[in-house]
């Protein structure tokens, strides 16, 4: 007994150093998230957001084929399936996400996709028949409260497209956490092939949809219409907010619980908000800083009582 104790204390100091080694990407994430909002409305208008969807993935689809190849060729049809499935609600994600952000501010949309803090442990607890705490959804609250007070800066109107856009979009988010959780075939295989067949599948949405008319401008118009700072935009989109996020999410939500990467996404809507106000000159007014503050006291509130009650 006395040699089992000596071996378990080591282990126990090491052990928040090892989940600070997986939360640590998943907070990167957030950062450039946070940052993707004004980025996807400096190179996006309402004719090209189908155009710069297929852009931004096919920029970095062939490096994924390329570089997991083998493993790629390695999956089952199991895992094939599971992780198509995963790109078909990525798909429907991007789609509300890039709408949304046309038609509001980069602040309020990184503000309002930060409900999936809130949505994701309740869909979990309805999921598993595990009763949230009180102070959880009492935050909750708080948040939704939020968000109503953030989309009524100007006065007490109705929400724009952009605002119910970017909520259906923090409940499409939800969904694609809890079913890369739960789909059995995709927490076994390989995160990079996975994220390969996702993007793959997300993308040939995107190009099915941009030959129909009436979807706005083709890819290749998009592109060649594009300068150096528009390039610039969609790189940084495709390579770190698409790339490097997702395949950490696939990476971390296996290494620990659906709610903890929801939650460690929390410090997005702080980074939306930051660039918004600072670089693309938005203004709340008093009643949307006002919702703005509810929502980030309430997600914040919602992490400490998640973690409390796991």
């Amino acid at each position: 007994m006395a040699a089992s104790s000596s071996i378990a204390a080591p282990l126990s100091l090491d052990a928040p150093r090892r989940a600070w080694l997986t939360d640590l990407p998943v907070l990167l994430v957030a950062v450039v998230w946070g940052a993707s909002y004004l980025a996807a409305k400096g190179i996006t208008t309402t004719h090209t957001v189908v155009a710069v969807l297929v852009l931004r993935f096919a920029v970095v689809l062939p490096v994924l084929v390329a570089a997991g190849w083998r493993k790629l060729r390695a999956l089952t049809g199991a895992q094939w399936r599971g992780a198509a499935t995963l790109g078909l609600v990525l798909s429907g994600i991007f789609l509300l996400e890039t709408y949304g952000v046309v038609h509001t501010s980069a602040t309020n949309a990184g503000l309002i996709i930060s409900l999936t803090m809130i949505f994701t442990p309740l869909t979990e607890a309805a999921v598993t028949k595990a009763r949230p705490p009180r102070a959880f959804l009492a935050a909750a609250a708080l948040s939704v409260a939020g968000v109503v007070l953030l989309t009524q800066g100007g006065g007490f109107t109705a929400p724009s497209l952009g605002d119910l856009l970017m909520l259906l979009a923090a409940l499409a988010r939800t969904v694609h956490v809890l079913a890369m959780s739960r789909i059995k075939a995709v927490r076994s295989a390989d995160s990079l092939s996975l994220t390969t067949v996702q993007l793959g599948s997300a993308v040939a949405v995107f190009a099915v949809i941009a030959v129909f008319p009436g979807t706005g401008a083709s890819p290749w118009s998009t592109a060649l219409g594009f300068g150096p700072a528009e390039w610039a935009g969609l790189l940084f989109l495709s390579v770190f907010c698409t790339l490097f996020a997702f395949f950490v999410q696939m990476w971390a939500v296996r290494r620990t619980s659906p709610s903890r990467v929801s939650l460690l996404l929390g410090t997005e809507p702080l980074w939306a908000a930051a660039a918004g106000i600072a670089v693309a000159g938005d203004r709340p007014g008093v009643l949307g800083l006002a919702g703005a503050a509810l929502v980030l006291a309430g997600t914040t509130w919602g992490r400490r009582a998640a973690d409390a009650g796991a």
